[in-house]
């Protein structure tokens, strides 16, 4: 999507950040291909997860796809700037990673299902980049909003960590850390690749398949949360 030579590759330290804005950004309230509210508060029932895999156009129409997804926003998350614009998260000056929300129904799909289509389509072992796209707002992370969510991201990057060993490939470098304040990105990059069906889409994976059933073996399935109603 965006190659920023000279671009920093720390996070910024607190007197180092932006100062950001009181106020959201806009935001549309229903979803172009799924027609579901965006914003919360969010139907009972149904749980938040929260994934950072380089650009985010391309993941938010990886999660947009899966049934048993109520909806999909992307945004900012993981850095020190309130309520951020897409340039300034560029300057590498928040701290933040570009992240997609994903609203799902864990009794159709469950959160072990989304975090294998996470560690599968992209390379959670490059730091703060991802191909060609090069920063720190493209770095790997997962932002979890209970105890099962932590418990079952920490385990599948264990074992992925595992696979991609054997298969030559580095450490992985995946932030997982609970979730922080997540700052919906402009309405122009909601379902980028909705708008812009030939646009940019930088997700790529190791090729190395995830092995889902040793991780529901290891840890069990996850158990419905409490987080729906979140900003």
């Amino acid at each position: 999507m965006r190659i920023a030579p000279g671009k920093p590759l720390r996070l910024p330290r607190p007197e180092e950040a932006l100062p950001g804005r009181a106020e959201p950004l806009p935001v549309p309230e229903r979803h172009l291909v799924l027609g579901t509210r965006m914003l919360p508060p969010y139907p009972a029932g149904l749980e938040l997860g929260e994934f950072g895999m380089g650009c985010f156009w391309g993941a938010e129409r990886l999660f947009w796809r899966v049934p048993g997804v109520f909806t999909t926003a992307v945004g900012y998350q993981g850095g020190l700037t309130p309520n951020p614009t897409y340039e300034e998260v560029c300057t590498g000056r928040t701290g933040h990673a570009e992240v997609v929300r994903v609203v799902f129904d864990p009794a159709r799909v469950p959160y072990a299902e989304l975090l294998r289509l996470f560690f599968e389509s992209h390379d959670p072992t490059q730091g703060m980049r991802q191909g060609n796209d090069v920063g720190t707002q493209y770095r790997s992370a997962i932002f979890t909003r209970s105890e099962q969510q932590a418990a079952l991201a920490g385990a599948a990057r264990d074992l992925y960590g595992e696979c991609l060993r054997r298969a030559g490939f580095g450490p992985i470098t995946t932030e997982i850390a609970p979730a922080p304040p997540f700052y919906f990105a402009e309405d122009f990059h909601q379902q980028y690749l909705h708008r812009n069906p030939g646009g940019y889409c930088g997700l790529a994976g190791t090729g190395v398949p995830f092995p889902i059933e040793e991780l529901e073996g290891r840890v069990g399935s996850s158990a419905p949360g409490s987080a729906a109603g979140s900003r």
